[in-house]
């Protein structure tokens, strides 16, 4: 399937980095202990859903420390350190009596996740072929997905007989697992010498923020002009995408335990059903990338998902959920690693990292204010609300990329 891969030693690579993307899916086992963290800490299920937002702003505050650490130190040292930060977050946090403590450290957990993330997409870049890409990412992704489609199911068992801390500890130990795993990565090919060379800025002041800006503005600037508009529709597809994922992630949780009154290990189930529809779409995903265009790919994984988020407050038993989840899936599945092998075939070689993670960042950014809003719409109203909201952000996310992305797959 990978005829770019020549080497006994790029297969093994290969195998580490999916083996280390199955296992980072292990992060949803905590998505069904969100009511059970409700009742244990005496707090609404709008603030207990808040550890997906402190996970989404830990990522995105991770996200450009992972650019600038991989243009700099290269993909096997951020897949490693990635995956060690998130496994001692996720063990401290299965002792963890307090509720401002846990919130703390699934921060820490989202900063680590956002390195190892971005470590593991470049690490596959760097062993394919620019015709292969798609099928390379999309197997990562979907590796990635097999994991978040067992994950919350187990999670869910985890909680329902013993409690929500043995969920952060399993989490924690199949990080630890993924440690090992990381040092079969390549040992990667530093960032390419050409370009501007930028120097580290550290601070979170107004003055360090604006150089961080202009910084990214001068990267900006180097993508050819005939793709920059290619460029801004991915970053807002991205930003849509993410969002609506988070939403997903944080409310269904609160709408099929609160509302409809489902168990942990129902709620988990249902994540585990999309999972497995974004599994079967692998290898078509990943063809439709690399033999007809990345836009068949990113288009309808950024639209298809508004009419799933229209039906789902309508929905009043599982396998009406379970169908809903399951075109979440398929969409998913199409998305499999779409937007990031557009990315690469637009930005230049020697500031991947950093305008990846740029992309990045904004969707995180999305993703952090996603639970916050939906926490508030969902408290205010009721849980099915917030999925409302964002139809009309995907509708227009699509048709923006539909008419200003380009075609970027070289036949």
């Amino acid at each position: 399937m990978f005829d770019a891969l020549r080497s006994n030693s790029s297969m093994g690579a290969l195998g580490a980095l999916y083996g280390g993307s199955l296992l980072s899916g292990a992060w949803t086992m905590v998505i069904p202990t969100i009511p059970v963290l409700a009742k244990h800490f005496q707090v609404s299920p709008g603030a207990a859903a808040q550890i997906v937002t402190a996970m989404a702003l830990g990522r995105f505050i991770g996200t450009p420390i992972s650019g600038m650490l991989l243009d700099k130190m290269g993909v096997r040292a951020v897949v490693v350190w990635g995956a060690a930060v998130v496994s001692a977050a996720a063990l401290t946090a299965a002792l963890m009596p307090w509720l401002a403590g846990l919130l703390a450290l699934c921060f820490v957990m989202g900063m680590g996740d956002s390195i190892w993330a971005l470590g593991r997409e470049v690490a596959g870049v760097d062993l394919a072929r620019q015709n292969q890409r798609g099928r390379v990412l999309s197997t990562l992704h979907g590796t990635h997905n097999a994991g978040t489609a067992l994950c919350p199911w187990i999670g869910g068992v985890l909680t329902e007989q013993f409690d929500f801390h043995a969920a952060f500890l399993a989490y924690g130990m199949f990080a630890a697992l993924s440690v090992l795993l990381g040092f079969g990565a390549p040992v990667a090919k530093a960032a390419h010498e050409a370009g501007p060379k930028t120097a580290a800025i550290v601070g979170w002041s107004l003055a360090a923020i604006g150089e961080r800006l202009r910084a990214m503005a001068a990267l900006f600037l180097e993508i050819h002009p005939a793709l920059r508009s290619t460029y801004i529709a991915l970053v807002v597809a991205t930003w849509a995408s993410h969002s609506y994922r988070i939403t997903l992630q944080s409310m269904l949780p609160l709408y099929a335990g609160t509302y409809l009154h489902f168990s942990p290990s129902q709620v988990g189930l249902l994540f585990s059903i999309s999972g497995a529809f974004v599994f079967l779409m692998i290898i078509p995903s990943g063809i439709i990338m690399d033999k007809v265009g990345r836009k068949w790919a990113t288009v309808p994984s950024t639209g298809l998902p508004a009419l799933a988020f229209l039906l789902i407050p309508f929905t009043d038993s599982f396998i009406q959920l379970a169908m809903m989840l399951a075109l979440t899936g398929v969409c998913n599945g199409l998305s499999l690693g779409s937007m990031s092998v557009s990315t690469f075939d637009v930005v230049p070689a020697h500031a991947r990292g950093r305008l990846q993670a740029a992309r990045r960042m904004i969707a995180e950014m999305g993703g952090t204010l996603a639970p916050l809003v939906g926490g508030f719409l969902a408290t205010r109203f009721n849980p099915g609300v917030p999925f409302w909201v964002y139809v009309p952000i995907l509708l227009f996310a699509a048709v923006y990329l539909a008419m200003a992305g380009r075609e970027t797959l070289e036949k």
